[in-house]
């Protein structure tokens, strides 16, 4: 046993018992406790290999989440590779009757993500996006993010039509698949519209590229009963008028109820037909591998407003006069939404206060040039001269601008609608979002007459919704525990489909889909004749009902009120997660053992299970390393989050609770005697170099391997061979007379050389000279070593060593800066990251008011503002490639590092998948296979090219770049010392 093993059992819940069985319907069972079964598991193993093969409990439960109300646990779960692995699941299903669902990013808000039997992961290996005809087109995999392929098409000028709120997560697969719009797609520009072709595969296996001039040769040889049957049901829509008029007359309005009918009426052939279905048929018809969309251009010049309005009626009744003023988008928000944004980073606090009937409009004008944009502030004019609008807090102004930072804190506080609004929510209830549309003349009533409903029923829904469309949704929240609630609930739901279908004719899903809560409501809409016509396409294309049963197409009058998810209270940093799953893409261990938004669910299946349980035992045997030891703590998930949550830090504090109270005071003493420790490690470094050049890696390998098995694999690092030789034992001397600042060379920098072969100056003596140089130079106090940023401590959740080191740094940064009067230039980002922000919860009370008054600069903003402008460039490389780090994206300066390395090279270049290292200081060595999966994508389109340098701001990314793409990767200080050196 590892000499300093985790406390056993110490993340293990320890707050109120688990509520009685009764409560939790939606537990998972003792009899799931050993995951998958045993005939089943071994059967895909064999069919698939086991590394495709997901089997534990604590992956099926990580599993059974989307971002909507429902919560179904998979049997298993295989991770598709390529068209041979979905080809071979269905296969296998359709002999074994069993029942398969697709998933991608699983933000869906319907259910449609999740399945009970086979659930096929078609994100980690789907993702690539192909440009072409110079933009106009594009070929994407369907595991792309929309965010991801629109940065693609922006450097040619274009951009995909469909544009959902969810486009820093949503997958085009899924975007296709339920044809989702968003803020302007509307009915013209969704992917219905502006799909070009499709590659699918049927349930049989058949695989169909829409877009291939044989293809519907091959689909008649292949399926010429399925051939038949489309032409069939076509021929009999046609024949019959009043069914045509009315399917038309369906999609004058958004509407994704359903499956697309009018494929029928818009397809000659088969395969043309079958296009058309696919858009919005959930996963139910095939799957997905490929889409090619035609693009649209990307208007650059932009006129927004966020206008406020006295009533949500009084705000719908606006909404016709700015689209006929040309206005793209013209969003709509009410005070519930306004209120719930606040806790949006950048929204203004005063929006807290704004009174509870209040509405909001956010339009936006686009233009190609500024000629186009003048006429849309001209109209925008006229249109606002006659409204009615109101300011009651001060951050109100009702002016349109094009000030870009302004323009994106308005959206960002529409997108995050959803999720802020739940994060809102009280705590321990269920969020359920609908999505609904009503022709746009009628808005203003139909707000009226939502508000009426929910005041019935005991709601108090927010409501926004792309208003130029007719189209709002409105979020409600009920305890899915409470038989009464849910009853609450259903009772309000037939209201209001009755409402939607009989006063409005409108669609009762517009742009998310059918899904679990809208098919038993599906011939409420629709009517008889046409609901049967959407049956028999389902028989007609999967006769076994193998694709994703009961998903769209579901007879039961109480399916959606089936399998609705329950939600425990868990830490309160982490409780209110609505699982939507925006945090996914931007996790480094995302495709390696868990996202953030699984932890949290496994979390919650933890609080869900009583004292004893089985499944308990298998979670928490789990969740150590998925969860934990596998977080490289970067808290990028706060950022993508839009309510903060910062998932790294629960993980840092389960850290913390594992430690036993040897292990605290080991990591207290090294922190009080680290000016020893420093030295230790300088040496240890520049003997393992020693060591390497004389006979190679593998003694150090196999040293360390023996010590992480000795002490535990989450503490003692592995050697890596990308591992530099030790820094200088002294650094540059300098002057504190004069200074312009005092500089701070990271503990990182004072142990680690720069890159191997580099026969330039150490960063220290780069800062130094360039400073110098500037006439802005700097000084090292002769004290620094035996200091640090605390992040070795907090970032491995020893609070004990924190404190030491956290109050150590800022006393000695007080006086060095002369009670704050220079400012304290430090030169690795995380360490920037960590003495400005992540010290202060460790501060007596004293040392805070001490830390307010320092100025702290990461070296890179340090160069951009305060030396470029002094130095003159003597020389430039022909191309950089930057690895912009996460602490850097924290502090917001990414573009400082633009600027310093655009100074150096004549053309750079930020990776579009560039991400976190997930390195994080020595959690890279602890966990190399972190590093690998994080810097994947990465490291891919780096070297699909040469560079003449890899720049970046902190040694130990530096380093995990390195290993990932074989490039040596330096500071950014360092070229600009090169490029500006006489």
């Amino acid at each position: 046993m590892p000499l300093l093993e985790p406390k056993p059992g110490a993340l293990r819940p320890h707050g109120p018992a688990a509520p009685a069985p009764d409560r939790v319907p939606d537990r998972v069972p003792d009899r799931m406790a050993p995951g998958t079964p045993s005939v089943l598991r071994a059967e895909l193993t064999e069919l698939l290999g086991a590394e495709k093969v997901l089997w534990k409990v604590s992956d099926l439960v990580r599993y059974a989440t989307d971002a909507s109300p429902y919560r179904f646990v998979p049997q298993v779960v295989v991770i598709a590779e390529d068209i041979d692995d979905v080809s071979a699941v269905l296969s296998y299903a359709h002999g074994r009757q069993r029942e398969v669902v697709f998933r991608a990013a699983g933000t869906s808000l319907n259910g449609q993500a999740q399945g009970e039997d086979i659930l096929v992961d078609v994100r980690r290996h789907w993702a690539g996006i192909e440009v072409l005809d110079e933009g106009r087109r594009a070929r994407i995999r369907p595991g792309t993010t929309v965010l991801r392929a629109n940065a693609a098409l922006a450097r040619h000028g274009r951009i995909l039509g469909p544009d959902p709120a969810s486009a820093i997560a949503c997958t085009l697969g899924g975007v296709v698949a339920n044809n989702a719009s968003g803020m302007t797609a509307g009915t013209t520009r969704n992917a219905y519209r502006t799909l070009s072709s499709l590659t699918l595969v049927l349930p049989t296996g058949t695989v169909v590229d829409t877009a291939d001039p044989l293809a519907d040769e091959e689909l008649a040889r292949a399926e010429p009963a399925l051939c038949h049957g489309l032409m069939e049901i076509k021929r009999e829509i046609e024949a019959d008028p009043e069914l045509v008029a009315r399917i038309r007359a369906k999609y004058e309005i958004k509407n994704t109820t359903g499956y697309r009918l009018d494929a029928y009426l818009d397809g000659t052939t088969p395969v043309e037909v079958l296009r058309g279905l696919m858009v919005g048929s959930e996963g139910t018809l095939g799957f997905i591998s490929e889409v090619v969309f035609d693009t649209l251009p990307l208007d650059r010049e932009l006129t927004t407003g966020l206008l406020f309005f006295p009533s949500l009626p009084a705000a719908a009744a606006a909404v016709p006069l700015f689209n006929a003023a040309g206005a793209l988008a013209v969003e709509l928000m009410d005070g519930n939404t306004l209120r719930a944004c606040v806790s949006v980073a950048g929204v203004p606090a005063d929006w807290a206060r704004l009174p509870r009937d209040t509405a909001a409009l956010l339009v936006e004008f686009r233009a190609p040039d500024a000629a186009g944009r003048a006429e849309h502030e001209r109209r925008a004019a006229g249109v606002l001269a006659g409204l009615e609008l109101v300011a009651p807090v001060a951050s109100v102004t009702n002016t349109f601008t094009g000030d870009p930072a302004v323009v994106s804190g308005y959206w960002k506080a529409r997108k995050a609608f959803v999720t802020a609004v739940g994060g809102a929510r009280a705590p321990g209830t269920t969020l359920i979002t609908e999505d609904f549309a009503v022709p746009p003349s009628r808005l203003a009533e139909a707000c009226e007459a939502l508000l009426v409903l929910q005041a019935e029923h005991g709601f108090d829904a927010a409501v926004a919704g792309h208003a130029a469309h007719g189209n709002l949704h409105f979020l409600l929240a009920f305890d899915a525990s409470v038989p009464a609630d849910v009853d609450r609930y259903a009772a309000f739901m037939e209201a209001f489909c009755r409402l939607t279908v009989d006063r409005f004719d409108g669609s009762l899903k517009a742009e998310h889909s059918t899904g679990r809560n809208m098919a038993p409501f599906l011939e409420l809409e629709w009517g008889p004749r046409a609901t049967e016509l959407m049956w028999r396409t389902k028989r007609l294309v999967d006769p076994d009902l193998v694709l994703a049963p009961r998903i769209l197409l579901d007879r039961d009058p109480r399916a959606h009120l089936r399998g609705l998810k329950t939600i425990p209270r868990v830490e309160a940093v982490a409780d209110p997660c609505i699982e939507c799953g925006f945090c996914e893409p931007v996790c480094p261990s995302e495709h390696l053992t868990t996202t953030p938004r699984q932890r949290i669910v496994l979390r919650r299946e933890m609080v869900r299970q009583p004292p004893g349980s089985p499944v308990l035992d298998g979670l928490l045997d789990a969740y150590g390393y998925d969860a934990v030891d596998t977080c490289a703590g970067d808290s990028a998930c706060a950022l993508a989050c839009p309510v903060g949550i910062d998932t790294g830090a629960l993980m840092k504090d389960f850290r913390h609770l594992r430690h036993g109270p040897r292990e605290e005071r080991a990591a207290a003493l090294a922190a009080r005697r680290f000016r020893t420790v420093e030295a230790a490690a300088r040496l240890a470094v520049a003997a393992a170099g020693k060591i390497t050049s004389a006979v190679g890696d593998r003694p150090l390998t196999v040293a360390t391997e023996a010590a992480r098995k000795a002490v535990r694999p989450d503490l003692v690092p592995r050697w890596l061979p990308q591992i530099p030789g030790a820094a200088a034992r002294a650094l540059p001397t300098t002057r504190r007379v004069g200074a312009a600042a005092v500089y701070y060379p990271a503990c990182v920098n004072r142990v680690f050389g720069g890159p191997a072969g580099d026969p330039g100056p150490s960063l220290p003596e780069a800062v130094v000279a360039v400073s110098q140089r500037a006439g802005k130079p700097v000084w090292i106090p002769r004290d620094v070593t035996g200091t640090c940023c605390a992040t070795i401590w907090h970032s491995k959740g020893y609070e004990e060593g924190s404190r030491v080191m956290a109050n150590r740094i800022v006393e000695a940064a007080w006086g060095w800066t002369a009670g704050g009067r220079l400012p304290l230039v430090v030169d690795a980002s995380s360490c920037t990251l960590g003495i400005a922000h992540e010290v202060v919860p460790y501060l007596t009370e004293d040392n805070r008011a001490l830390h307010a008054e320092l100025r702290i600069l990461d070296s890179v903003v340090w160069a951009a503002r305060e030396l470029l402008p002094r130095l003159e460039v003597l020389r430039t490389v022909g191309s950089a490639v930057l690895h912009p780090t996460c602490s850097m994206r924290r502090l917001g300066d990414e573009a400082e590092l633009r600027a310093v390395a655009g100074a150096c090279a004549d053309e750079v270049v930020v990776p579009d998948d560039a991400g976190c290292c997930a390195f994080a200081g020595d959690r890279g060595m602890l966990h190399p296979e972190l590093t690998d999966s994080a810097t994947a994508r990465e490291a891919a389109e780096v070297t699909s090219r040469q560079f003449d340098a890899h720049l970046s701001a902190n040694r130990m990314c530096e380093i995990g770049m390195d290993r990932a793409t074989g490039r040596g990767y330096s500071s950014a200080l360092l070229a600009l010392e090169r490029a500006t050196r006489p």
